[in-house]
């Protein structure tokens, strides 16, 4: 079986739902079926938060981040961290934990390297997203940070599927050549990136049903995966593409199909302004930072 054959499997399996989650992210999940709840109290959602170590750690981390706890006091409990942050953000977390505890559990050395790779390119996009949705595209930061983090769920999933399907990586490049963008190839090796990335497109649309999330969400990551950006950045679509182009850790799994880095920056000058991206990013620094440091795992 090879790559392509490969991902039309998990493809298929997906699409009928046949997805399973690790053991251990069913508590998280559980979390974020209950938020969805409109009866749902803070009090039970605290207790909800501290059943999972991971999310309470991760929770508390994200309200003493410098974009959620300007006062700079400290917060130490989860039902005050709960409160601040408020259920679409706990929401948020829960199915980060999720996303990165399907690929964490693999005893394969590379795949974990990657996985830890592919998180931080996500902590990374998040907390860009963030900041572009309130300075720059006027979108809600709380659904851009969504979108952020559950943007490459579709790959944690893939990564999850390495050990029952190793050709899944065997064709994978290095992670500098994949950073890179690489182009070019003969007419056979581009209709093999074409079934790829169509392949990876169903198996992200499949795990993003099964995590329920919002279709204006799944929208965004769509616009992402088209890798297209034209003047002017308004949409949320627009968000995550310019957060992602802007993340400085790239995605070891998957190529943007802007492929050549200057015309990626090219396009965001004409986007924004580099003036005023520059501007932007060297205000927003300290938050972003902080927001990173919150969402590592």
């Amino acid at each position: 079986m090879d790559r392509r054959e490969a991902l039309k499997s998990i493809a298929a399996e997906a699409a009928a739902g046949e997805i399973t989650f690790p053991t251990n992210a069913e508590v998280a999940l559980r979390v974020q079926s209950a938020l969805d709840d409109p009866d749902c109290h803070i009090e039970a959602a605290a207790r909800l938060v501290q059943s999972e170590p991971l999310l309470a750690a991760r929770v508390v981390a994200l309200a003493n981040s410098v974009a959620f706890n300007r006062s700079g006091r400290a917060i130490t409990e989860v039902r005050i961290a709960v409160q601040r942050l408020g259920f679409r953000m706990i929401r948020a977390l829960a199915t980060a934990v999720v996303a990165r505890q399907l690929a964490g559990v693999s005893p394969n050395p590379r795949h974990r390297f990657l996985a830890d790779r592919l998180w931080e390119h996500t902590a990374h996009v998040a907390a860009i997203a963030h900041v572009l949705a309130r300075r720059v595209t006027k979108q809600d930061p709380e659904t851009a940070i969504f979108a952020g983090v559950v943007h490459e769920v579709g790959a944690f999933y893939l990564l999850s599927r390495a050990s029952d399907f190793p050709c899944l990586l065997e064709e994978q490049s290095d992670l500098a050549q994949a950073s890179a963008g690489g182009g070019g190839g003969d007419a056979e090796d581009e209709d093999e990136e074409n079934a790829a990335a169509e392949g990876n497109g169903r198996i992200g649309e499949a795990v993003l049903k099964m995590l329920s999330v919002p279709e204006s969400v799944v929208g965004a990551i769509e616009v992402l995966w088209q890798g297209y950006l034209a003047p002017p950045a308004a949409s949320l679509g627009d968000t995550l593409l310019l957060a992602d182009m802007l993340a400085p850790v790239r995605s070891p799994l998957r190529q943007l199909v802007i492929e050549e880095e200057g015309s990626r920056q090219v396009d965001i000058d004409m986007v924004i302004g580099a003036d005023t991206l520059s501007g932007i990013l060297t205000a927003s620094a300290e938050e972003v930072e902080s927001m990173i440091f919150a969402l590592r795992f």
